[in-house]
């Protein structure tokens, strides 16, 4: 069963990603971004690395596809239907990830890999959460500063904020 979840997951990825290079609407690419990223979720979920997925749908879901749609919704354009056009450079986009393919393909089927023996930890939020806010706790506080300076400044970038000098 584990099999055949992880081959529609795959599917899934895969045919998201593909729309979003794909899609003409700028939208819609930003929704099957946030599709791709659930299904990535459900991988970490079936490799039981259940930390990775919850961050997964939280920082990429989120934060960062929901910034993105912000982002797109909030800058001003003419026809959203075209906002996302081709160019003349598919043709080399199309023959740089086909050598990139083949490159990545080329390494994964050149490594010999090895099975590990261990046990993996039962509890891996626990150990995490720790470290995060005991020994990590300035970086982490830092982090979440300089985010809300960032989400700021593109709030104020987006609306246009004239200066009082006029």
């Amino acid at each position: 069963m584990v099999d055949v979840i992880f081959w529609l997951l795959t599917a899934l990825i895969i045919g998201s990603a593909l729309a979003v290079v794909l899609l003409k609407n700028i939208v819609h690419s930003a929704l099957y971004l946030m599709v791709t990223f659930v299904g990535v979720a459900g991988i970490y979920i079936l490799l039981e690395a259940d930390f990775l997925a919850a961050v997964q749908i939280l920082v990429y879901v989120g934060a960062v596809s929901i910034l993105l749609v912000f982002g797109v919704m909030l800058t001003r354009r003419g026809d959203i239907r075209e906002s996302n056009p081709f160019n003349r450079y598919k043709g080399i986009a199309a023959l740089v990830a086909l050598v990139l393919f083949l490159l990545v393909e080329r390494f994964i089927l050149g490594t010999s890999w090895t099975l590990s023996n261990a046990v993996p930890p039962a509890d891996t939020v626990g150990p995490i959460a720790e470290a995060m806010l005991s020994d990590f706790v300035v970086p982490f506080e830092a982090a979440a500063i300089l985010l809300l300076v960032a989400m700021v400044g593109a709030i104020i970038l987006a609306r246009g904020v004239t200066s009082r000098h006029d």
